[in-house]
């Protein structure tokens, strides 16, 4: 539970580097824990980061101030917060509480006529969620491919795009090129 002193600091006078280095401290041992293997330890220090307050305020800073779509509402209505309300929201952020339902908006498809459905959730729920990311991603970081470019963060476009020119550059290779997109919808499953 936050302390009333951690609910008495002003949000603009949050130490934000401060806390951006305790937040990757952390997540930097949950990284060599999980190259370990050392399971249990990579736990502890997961439940120690998400009951952080300086964990829960970057979640907070992120998806009320950082992100694009800090100004898009949920099925909840709340737009954007005030620094106390920020501040509230913090002092809740509680792993375990059931998600509320997502707001459904159709958005046009690149390119296209038709729609796609988009879920948008609650603010509370996108800090929740970005506070798990925060615990999480360092986990998996350290167990995945070094060559693997999709959706990891510092990784780009640009980066694959070198890996290939280092791998293909000494002699000549096959490249494929799949798109498997709309595959599944029309094999006849019977």
């Amino acid at each position: 539970m936050v302390s009333k002193t951690e609910l008495m600091v002003n949000w603009k006078d949050i130490p934000w580097k401060k806390f951006h280095r305790h937040v990757y401290r952390l997540q930097k041992r949950i990284f060599k824990a999980s190259q370990r293997g050392d399971a249990g330890t990579m736990r502890r220090l997961q439940k120690l980061l998400m009951k952080s307050f300086a964990a829960k305020c970057l979640a907070v800073r992120r998806v009320t101030q950082d992100n694009q779509g800090k100004s898009t509402a949920g099925v909840d209505g709340v737009k954007s917060l005030t620094p106390k309300q920020r501040l509230e929201l913090v002092s809740k952020l509680k792993l375990g509480t059931k998600a509320k339902a997502t707001r459904r908006v159709m958005i046009p498809k690149p390119g296209k006529a038709e729609k796609r459905p988009l879920g948008i959730p609650t603010m509370y729920d996108r800090a929740i969620q970005s506070l798990v990311k925060q615990a999480l991603e360092p986990e998996w970081e350290a167990r995945f491919e070094p060559n693997s470019f999709g959706f990891r963060p510092g990784r780009s476009c640009h980066d694959a795009i070198g890996q290939i020119y280092v791998s293909i550059n000494k002699m000549p290779k096959y490249v494929l090129d799949a798109d498997i997109a709309k595959c599944f919808d029309k094999i006849n499953h019977n």
